[in-house]
């Protein structure tokens, strides 16, 4: 699924060779192999591991777990989010003829809204700032008083949309020019495609259950990417190299794919919705390629993104009836519940 990138499909799940795979599997099965039983042992004992690990994540959701009996990193992002709220002076930044006030908690909400080009407001309140609504709204508020932050709806129908906050082009511009993230970190403004608005909101939720368990493992989080990033680094290269007649299209793909450490799945490039990248206990780099499948996801989506290693994950209205069609078609993955 492309968010906000207007270029070739690479990812459009046509072919995947998933079907054929299958069907050729079926067909040895019908002539009786000697091994048959123990490939089936060997289905049955991952599907009951990912559903082992999907148990575990969704006791964690339901009894809000204290993480402190698991070995927490140093200081945990709640702890963290405290700190950040207790520090109320504000400092002034200075862009072209413009002059701007802010405190350290709306400094991290303009970054956070930047990284993942829409977040939920209810969302930034419970990641952000540890449940204090009263506080998120001041902050907004304030941003969007000064143009840096915009809050909209992600649906025309009141009773189905969620407010999200998206970064104006002077949020963007104040966040790049003092520096405020890494240099590799892309800042995103504005809805390129609001359509999909609904979908991006939750990859900031998806982002967060995954990279607090990365802490708790001792990790540090580092870079998050986007598909959208992902997939203009891979055409751009693509194209250059087009451009100076260097080979064949779908060689010069699958190499340039390589380098970004993006799988190739029966000869297409399969791109995750959101990549972490971060540093390990041993001080290594390390990449977490996660998806969020939707109920519009059939057996061959979920089996392709499965093959290409991402983590799963699904919306709880949602997770049911992926794991049903994922336990159907006998798919090794665990489908983690946001």
């Amino acid at each position: 699924m492309s968010r906000g990138y207007d270029g070739p499909e690479i990812d459009d799940f046509r072919d995947s060779g998933w079907e054929r795979e299958r069907a050729n599997s079926s067909r040895d099965s019908s002539r009786g192999s000697a091994t048959d039983w123990q490939t089936r042992a060997c289905i049955s004992l991952k599907l009951q591991k990912a559903r082992e690990a999907e148990s575990s994540s969704d006791h964690a959701i339901a009894q809000n777990r204290d993480r402190s009996h698991d070995s927490p990193p140093a200081v945990s992002r709640e702890g963290r989010q405290a700190a950040i709220l207790t520090e109320q002076g504000r400092s002034k930044y200075m862009d072209r003829d413009k002059s701007y006030s802010l405190r350290p908690s709306e400094i991290h909400t303009l970054t956070e809204v930047g990284k993942f080009r829409v977040v939920g407001v209810d969302d930034l309140a419970t990641f952000a700032y540890n449940g204090h609504r009263d506080r998120v709204q001041s902050d907004v508020r304030n941003l969007a008083r000064q143009g840096l932050i915009e809050q909209r709806g992600t649906s025309p129908l009141k009773r189905e949309s969620r407010r999200v906050l998206t970064l104006t082009g002077q949020g963007q511009r104040l966040i790049r020019r003092h520096g405020l993230v890494q240099e590799d970190q892309t800042i995103y403004s504005g809805l390129v495609k609001p359509k999909e608005a609904e979908h991006d909101t939750d990859l900031y939720r998806m982002y967060h259950k995954a990279a607090d368990e990365i802490e708790r493992k001792g990790g540090k989080l580092l870079v998050v990417q986007l598909d959208y990033e992902l997939k203009e680094k891979l055409y751009q290269r693509l194209g250059r190299a087009q451009a100076r007649g260097r080979g064949e299209t779908q060689r010069l793909k699958e190499t340039f794919a390589r380098d970004l450490q993006l799988p190739v799945v029966q000869g297409k490039v399969s791109f995750p919705d959101l990549r972490i990248e971060y540093a390990t206990q041993e001080n290594e780099t390390a990449r977490l390629d996660l998806e969020l499948a939707t109920r519009h996801y059939h057996a061959g989506h979920i089996a392709e993104k499965a093959r290409a290693g991402f983590q799963l994950y699904a919306r709880p209205q949602d997770t049911a009836g992926l794991r049903r069609v994922r336990d159907e078609h006998e798919i090794t993955a665990a489908i983690l519940s946001l």
